[in-house]
């Protein structure tokens, strides 16, 4: 029999009708339980699971299916090509009929809880009670009753469980009470109704599921302001070379664009005429626009200033940068962090345990209660199943981590999973790569000293750039871009030849010039004086590569030649090491450039000739000694050591291998934005800690409470009412919490 190779796909999916934790938990563990599921995990704040399934097995018809089996539903890819927009709209239909029941439990809630509790003797004043409460818990919290009956068929509980029990509870006690008040009455006790509590549940209930499910809106700010940065039409030159505006989606590759001033770019390109400066800061993070000439790659979503410019698409649709950071940030932020397992764990076996302390607490004051030991056990029951709420345990996590990725993503600071946004809190030592993260990855003349007379020096310049122009030599390029003469007057040169590494000379009106090597330049020339001796070796110091320009008459110039630090990456150092983070410099190249390189920024330990091997035992042996390590790298060469760290971080700019295989990736290669993810990943996990601190220590407080612990010693029972109002407040102020996110400073530590 052939064997059947395994065909494991991933996506990110919707899905809907999801109302607590334990909602998240149920579909999840019926996922993963479907036969070909590697893996599943459901995020209930962003309402999506992340699937990983073997298509040989399995598809997501079927998974779709077994989803709506339990009472919810999963969003597939192939079902609409608008399926974002689809779901976001069926989201906002879902809050908008939410609001309207709110609005409308309100109003009947009001007049049961002012009868209830001020005119409790009003004639038939419980008929009406029960008139206005029936519509307040049937039709407006019928939500509930329908999620505890879709769980009950299958042997499960959720929230809706809960709040279904306490206030059927409630609700039907009060009609036998309201039908037959003799029977209570002739025993000595007196026929309470809880009409107001029923209704009051619900309609709390409801009003923090409506602040919950507002909040919740917003924390996927992020996805939703980087989709709407794509413009719907763009101005396509044609073949007539009349520019005509299409749909944005209607795009090739090689199809050239005309960007007017004030355009959002549609897709990612190269400039092939024009110039212009370039908002970049939505997808680098960077304030200041930057200029774009022919050969510049510009990406989607950008704004053009006040320049024209026409550009060749090279990607579009899902292969733009735009789109490879949506599915970044969604990824992410649907993916768990650690601690979230244990959290899952916990939600999937806290209603039964709630539903139990209920009856046990039933039980208890029905024992030991005395007169009103029926009355006061039922109220402790209804009050238990009302306060224990899964649902600020089960948003603690996730909705932080929402926030934090999606506000990383508005820097320019792609997080591809929680679990590395987790850890870079942790971070003790950082390892930086040398070339293209501190450095800018290609070289540049830094320094030149002239040695000929003044009056000769822009003829001696023009030759100078002929010949560089016509070698070959790797820094070559570097003294081209450095003269900058764009208007150069042509230079014919005679007799021009390249010795590979060594220079290249040629005649000029028939006097012989020449760039290149110190033994070059002095086979053209002779030997050079001590003044040149002295300047060059100050460079030498410098790490400097040193490149002559003589002719044959003697030394013209010397040209000093190096790889410049970054902007910002002396910043950066000194921001890490203020955090007590030790830092340390890896690269392959000599020790005295690495030196010099190190001293600029202010990093005191340096290892230098390090092959890609080295570096990764390197950071295996930091981690021995206990150390959570981030390398920070933008080459092939940098990949096996960004594998073997805590958190891989790549520069943007830097190669695909390494971008794949990083967890965090800085878009504008600024390395300044190392410290800021570092920042962000602290606060972040400040802030899922103080929201599992809080809503543990409600349920702690809140159940005992509720059960009746207080009463022996205060003659405290907690009113349901209050329990309903605590419950809706402990969700909302979990995810409020998680939103100031969006406003921390990363900047600095404050």
């Amino acid at each position: 029999m052939a064997e059947v190779r395994q065909q494991v796909q991933q996506e990110h999916l919707p899905v809907s009708g999801m109302h607590c934790a334990g909602c998240a938990s149920n579909v999840q563990d019926t996922l993963s339980k479907q036969p070909g599921v590697v893996d599943a995990q459901v995020n209930y704040a962003d309402a999506s699971v992340s699937l990983e399934y073997d298509a040989s097995v399995t598809s997501l018809d079927t998974l779709q299916q077994v989803v709506r089996d339990i009472g919810y539903d999963l969003y597939l890819p192939a079902e609409s090509a608008q399926e974002d927009r689809d779901f976001e709209a069926d989201r906002q239909r879902a809050y908008l009929r939410l609001r309207r029941n709110v609005w409308l439990s309100i109003g009947f809630a009001i007049p049961v809880v002012i009868i209830g509790m001020f005119f409790p003797d009003l004639p038939n004043g419980r008929w009406i009670m029960w008139l206005l409460t029936t519509p307040v818990v049937f039709a407006f919290g019928s939500r509930f009753f329908r999620g505890a009956w879709q769980q009950l068929q299958r042997g499960r509980a959720n929230m809706d469980t809960l709040v279904a029990m306490s206030t059927s509870i409630a609700y039907l006690l009060s009609v036998v009470n309201t039908l037959y008040p003799d029977y209570l009455e002739a025993r000595g006790m007196e026929a309470h109704v809880y009409f107001e509590a029923a209704a009051v549940i619900i309609t709390f209930i409801l009003i923090g599921r409506l602040l919950e499910d507002r909040a919740k809106l917003q924390t996927s700010q992020a996805i939703r302001s980087l989709m709407d940065l794509q413009p719907p039409t763009v101005m396509r030159i044609g073949d007539d070379g009349q520019p005509r505006q299409v749909q944005a989606a209607e795009v090739q590759v090689d199809d050239v664009l005309l960007v007017r001033p004030g355009d959002q770019i549609a897709v990612d390109g190269v400039v092939v005429d024009g110039s212009s400066y370039i908002d970049e800061s939505m997808i680098t993070g960077e304030p200041l626009p930057a200029v774009k000439t022919a050969g510049d790659r510009v990406f989607t979503g950008t704004i053009n200033q006040k320049g024209s410019f026409q550009m060749r698409a090279t990607e579009v649709g899902a292969a733009t940068m735009l789109a490879r950071m949506i599915k970044t940030v969604r990824e992410a932020q649907g993916s768990k962090a650690p601690v979230q397992h244990l959290v899952d764990r916990i939600a999937a076996v806290f209603v039964p345990i709630v539903i139990m302390i209920a009856v046990l607490s039933f039980a208890a004051w029905l024992l030991w209660g005395g007169d009103q030991a029926l009355t006061y056990g039922l109220l402790s029951m209804v009050t238990v199943l009302v306060i224990a709420c899964p649902c600020a345990l089960g948003l603690a996590t996730p909705t932080a981590l929402m926030v934090g990725i999606g506000r990383a993503a508005q820097s320019g600071i792609l997080i591809k999973d929680a679990t590395s946004l987790e850890l870079s809190h942790k971070l003790d030592a950082v390892l930086l790569d040398k070339t293209g993260t501190i450095t800018e990855g290609k070289p540049a003349v830094t320094d030149i000293q002239w040695f000929a007379p003044g009056a000769d020096k822009m003829a001696l310049t023009e030759i100078l750039h002929a010949l560089e122009t016509r070698s070959e030599h790797p820094l070559a390029g570097a003294i081209v871009r450095f003269l900058a003469l764009k208007k150069a007057r042509p230079v014919v040169i005679d007799d021009f030849v390249s010795v590979t590494g060594k220079g290249v000379k040629g005649k000029v009106h028939g006097r012989l010039f020449a760039v290149g090597t110190r033994s070059f330049a002095e086979g053209i020339c002779g030997s050079f004086g001590s003044e040149v001796d002295n300047i060059v070796a100050a460079w030498h110091g410098a790490a400097r590569t040193v490149v002559y320009y003589v002719s044959e008459n003697g030394i013209l110039a010397v040209l000093g030649i190096a790889d410049p630090v970054k902007r910002g990456s002396q910043e950066a150092v000194q921001q890490l090491r203020g955090m007590g983070i030790d830092v340390f410099l890896l690269t392959g190249d000599s020790k005295a450039t690495a030196d010099a390189v190190a001293s600029v920024v202010g990093i005191e330990q340096v290892h230098a000739r390090l092959l890609p091997e080295a570096k990764a035992r390197f950071v295996q042996e930091l981690r021995n000694q206990g150390k959570v390590v981030a390398v920070v790298g933008d080459g092939i060469n940098d990949t096996q050591a960004l594998t073997e760290a805590d958190v891989g971080i790549a520069m943007g700019t830097g190669s695909d291998i390494a971008i794949d295989v990083a967890a965090i990736t800085i878009v504008s290669a600024d390395l300044r934005k190392v410290p800021q993810a570092i920042l962000l990943s602290r606060r972040t996990t400040r802030t899922i800690r103080q929201n599992l601190f809080w809503a543990f220590i409600y349920n702690v407080i809140g159940i005992p409470v509720a059960a009746g612990v207080l009463y022996p010693f205060t003659g405290y029972l907690l009113n349901p009412m209050i329990a309903g109002a605590a419950m809706a407040l402990s969700s909302v102020s979990v995810v409020t919490n998680s939103l100031r996110l969006r406003w921390a400073r990363i900047a600095q530590d404050d």
